[in-house]
Parts: C-alpha cells; structure tokens; sequence
C-alpha cells in the first residue's frame, strides 16, 4: 500500500466535484456545502483543532451546513453529503463499516489528521499479534476482575490501517493534530469551489 504524501490523493479530487457544493439553482442564494465529520480509531484531537478556529466558525457557518459531526446534534448522515471529513484510524468492524458508509454518501472525503492518513499511533499494534494484544491490555495489566470484553464491543481487526488502506481517500490533511489554519484552510478551498493543497500548509507529526 503506498504512503500519500501531504495533499491531495494519488487520484485528485475533481474540480467539477468540489464545484458542485457550491452551485446554486437560477435566481437563489448560493447553497451551503454540507459537511459530516467522525472520529474513528483516534483521541478527538484533530476535532478540538477544528473547534480551535474559533471566531473563524462564525465566518463559515455563512457557508457551510454541518449535517452530522459529534461536534453538533445530528444523529443520522445524510445520504448525500459534500464532503465528508474522518479523523482516526481504522481499527475494528465500527470503523470499516463508518469509513465505507462515509464514502458512499460523500462526494469528497477528507483524511484528517496522522492517525487517519498512516495510523499514527493506534498503528503501533500492528507488529504483534491481536490475540496477544488483548490479553496485554485486558488481563496482564488488569489487578482487579481481569476480563476480556465481549458484548456490544466492535471486533477489532487484525491490522490498523489508515482510511485510504479501506476507501478512496480525495484528501490527505496530516498533522497530530493538524493546526486550525490548515483545517481553515482547506474547508476555504472547498467553499470557494477549489480543490485544496494541504502540503502548503500541513506536516507529519505537527
């Protein structure tokens, strides 16, 4: 599986397709692009960044409609969707299925953040084998009732994989987190009916 570099996928994002969360029906006001964001396998640090542009979220409001996010009350994705921005890695069956879901209702889909564009720490697994991680972290580090969880628990998958190792990825956003202007940045792009490079504005780790 080959690594992305800070940007835009090995299979660009479309103009025509970031142009469309802009177009407007003659004679009325330009509609607002809809957005969906969830976190997956990760720490909710690449949300907080988000949230941390602040007095610049009053500005995008203007523009943008978060049609579902743990960031607001919506509790159901759209089946059609603009663009769609996934922070976190893919982990067990919860994530593959949201990560699959989110690219089938969403026109552009976004990495954000190193846990979703390489797997970043939640990757760190990988090396060992699932069954010997469980008992590691659920019964050899555990001095009280040492057990193994089964019910209403996702099943964790062999690997961890990034979101472009399960669905096609249009844009790559790194960063642990990525910073607020580089999160502003992009969804700036996308309103204004560009595709964004993030690779001005992003690194790995930072």
């Amino acid at each position: 599986m080959s690594h992305p570099a800070a940007g835009t996928g090995a299979e660009p994002a479309s103009e025509s397709a970031a142009e469309s969360a802009q177009a407007p029906t003659s004679g009325s006001p330009p509609r607002k692009v809809t957005i969906a964001t969830a976190w997956l396998d990760g720490c909710s640090g690449c949300h907080m960044s988000f949230l941390d542009m602040d007095e610049r979220l009053i500005a995008l409001a203007d523009c943008i409609d978060m049609v579902y996010s743990p960031l607001v009350d919506s509790k159901t994705l759209p089946d059609q969707v603009d663009v769609g921005i996934l922070e976190g890695s893919i982990s067990n069956e919860e994530d593959l299925h949201k990560a699959r879901e989110f690219r089938q209702r969403c026109t552009l889909l976004v990495s954000l953040g190193d846990c979703a564009v390489n797997g970043n720490v939640p990757a760190m697994r990988n090396p060992f084998k699932l069954d010997a991680v469980i008992e590691r972290a659920y019964r050899d580090n555990v001095e009280v009732n040492p057990q193994i969880p089964t019910e209403g628990v996702p099943r964790l998958l062999p690997v961890v994989q990034p979101i472009h190792g399960v669905v096609k990825v249009d844009i790559f956003v790194p960063g642990c987190p990525p910073r607020a202007d580089a999160i502003h940045y992009v969804l700036s792009e996308l309103i204004a009916g560009r595709t964004p490079d993030p690779s001005q504005v992003t690194r790995f780790g930072a």
